[in-house]
């Protein structure tokens, strides 16, 4: 649900394995074909996305004041992550001509041909509303509108309305992949507060530096796609002071959970010290000529947002002990 997969290394992985373990001219090895044809369904649930997903949903949870049953909190974190793949899929339903253009994307079933392009849609409809309507029975009304919300962003926001249209496309269609730490907070309050927004808004001014570090290196790809991310359509020096920007946007809103009484002194020095690490990364970037800038500022992207998040979470059951 975070926009675009980006180096999606595990993709590619299960999809050589399936294509290598699916052949469709050998019938006689059902247990193989249907081996492959599971992981083909895990390649459309975007792991590597949800992952990330999952994690920042589960801090938000486990941020949130007030006490959730156990049960309650396994139920709303697989709802999120269940939710999250369904959206994957459809886009890939719905982006299976583009994936086909592009080199990190061609392997994946649908382009590669190893998935009829209804079944990605039946399967990826089927588990967002099903994550949906469990999440209304089982958590609560504030957090299944907020699991609606960002599913339907994400496909009929970013995926068919922005994402072939505008350069902006990551700018607006981040915002799906910000909603699940708000989604985490509202299974334990049943409320959005100002705490949770600002994880909303970490992650949402973290995407565009994200994806256009990423579209730097991958521009080809894109421009081949017609794809209109920004290193196509502004060029790359533009692109590199987008970056710069919203890096330095970003640091006062990772450190704002400081102020907001959400980590400590020593916790919120430590995320200072990130968002000053990720403007670094985007100072290389401006810097500097070549790919390698923005492919180390991309990996490192992840685990950046990784390390907000655990922070966050580490001083909030580690600095009372010492307090």
């Amino acid at each position: 649900m975070i926009g675009p997969s980006g180096d999606t290394t595990i993709e590619a992985t299960l999809g050589a394995q399936a294509g290598a373990a699916a052949p469709v001219e050998e019938p006689d090895h059902p247990v193989r074909l249907a081996a492959a044809r599971l992981i083909d369904y895990a390649i459309l649930l975007k792991p590597r996305v949800m992952s990330l997903v999952l994690f920042t949903a589960l801090v938000g949870l486990l941020l949130a004041p007030g006490a959730i049953p156990l049960g309650t909190a396994a139920i709303a974190v697989i709802c999120i992550a269940v939710g999250a793949g369904a959206s994957g899929a459809i886009n890939m339903w719905y982006d299976r001509d583009i994936d086909s253009q592009m080199e990190r994307t061609m392997n994946r079933p649908l382009p590669a041909g190893r998935m009829e392009p209804r079944n990605a849609l039946v399967f990826g409809t089927a588990l967002s509303v099903l994550s949906v309507v469990i999440m209304t029975q089982y958590v609560n009304n504030a957090a299944a509108v907020l699991l609606a919300v960002t599913i339907s962003f994400y496909i009929f926001i970013y995926t068919i309305w922005l994402k072939r249209r505008t350069p902006q496309n990551i700018v607006i269609g981040g915002a799906a992949g910000a909603f699940p730490p708000m989604i985490g907070w509202a299974a334990v309050t049943g409320t959005v507060s100002w705490e949770s927004l600002v994880l909303f808004a970490i992650i949402f001014l973290w995407t565009p530096p994200h994806f256009w570090a990423l579209a730097l290196y991958r521009s080809g790809d894109y421009e081949r796609a017609g794809v209109p991310m920004m290193p196509v359509v502004a060029g790359t020096r533009r692109t590199k002071r987008e970056i710069l920007i919203y890096a330095q946007v970003l640091v006062p809103f990772t450190v704002a959970p400081a102020f907001l009484g959400m980590t400590s002194i020593p916790g919120g020095l430590i995320l200072a010290g990130l968002a000053l690490w990720f403007v670094r990364h985007a100072l290389a970037v401006w810097n500097t000529e070549g790919f390698d800038a923005p492919r180390a500022m991309f990996r490192y992207s992840i685990l950046h947002l990784f390390l907000i998040f655990v922070v966050l979470l580490g001083d909030h059951y580690i600095a009372p002990l010492f307090l």
